[in-house]
């Protein structure tokens, strides 16, 4: 789906994600700007933009929206680097506009997925040659993505511990602000599902396992013995399902 949206007094754009694109990378909350029109039709929404544009008195887009996105992810891969056709600063539009895009290196195929995308824009460098290109160190991206990880999945808690560690949360945080963490994770997670994103549901609820891990650590017991504590009362619950939630049997 395409969104168009507006930021009053500032703009109008489209995207086919609200969150990252307006929230995220342009730092406006919901209640900033609106949806003027959406669809399925990536030449319509484009005819549509630049009408808005033009009856907002907003400045118009040289280029057709669909232009845009089916032509501009022209990336250079050379054995070392990846090179991207844009200028740092417009990095995270490009990237979102190509979401899916796949493209060969020389040790490996690279895909631009919501996480490697943020990756990307944390670690990606101004050519020295252009200020008009940006670009990405292959084996970086290798290590980071594709190199097969040697961690136990069944120690992930202790990872997220040692994380956790290193960074100064024990020592600096407590349990107030990771409640309050969780309320902010917990918030996304619901804009996910409101979305029906599964990448942005996937996200938040890692988020959320990883606050809560922190938590318990910080209110003196561990996420294992929590969710072992829980699983011992509901194993042998009773109930049936009213409106789509379970409903334990009660004496």
């Amino acid at each position: 789906m395409f969104y168009i949206y507006h930021i009053p007094g500032k703009k109008i754009g489209v995207t086919r994600n609200l969150n990252n694109r307006v929230t995220l990378v342009q730092g406006y909350k919901p209640d900033e700007y609106e949806v003027l029109d959406s669809s399925e039709d990536i030449s319509y929404i484009s005819k549509k933009e630049i009408e808005l544009q033009k009856s907002y008195g907003y400045k118009v887009d040289r280029k057709l929206y669909k232009n845009l996105f089916k032509s501009n992810m022209k990336i250079n891969a050379t054995e070392q680097t990846t090179t991207f056709p844009c200028a740092k600063k417009d990095l995270a539009d490009l990237l979102l506009d190509n979401d899916g895009f796949k493209w060969e290196t020389s040790i490996g195929e690279f895909e631009l997925t919501e996480e490697t995308r943020r990756w990307i824009l944390a670690n990606a460098k101004t050519s020295m040659y252009k200020d008009d290109r940006c670009y990405i160190y292959n084996k970086a991206f290798y290590e980071a993505f594709l190199a097969e990880t040697t961690y136990d999945k069944e120690n992930i808690f202790g990872l997220i511990r040692s994380w956790a560690d290193e960074r100064g949360i024990y020592t600096k945080g407590d349990v107030k602000t990771q409640l309050i963490k969780l309320y902010e994770e917990s918030g996304e997670l619901s804009q996910g599902i409101l979305k029906n994103s599964k990448p942005d549901i996937v996200d938040a609820i890692g988020d959320c396992v990883v606050v809560l891990t922190n938590l318990a650590h910080l209110a003196g017991t561990d996420i294992e013995t929590c969710i072992q504590s829980a699983y011992d009362e509901i194993s042998s619950r009773t109930g049936k399902m009213v409106n789509g939630t379970f409903v334990k049997t009660t004496l």
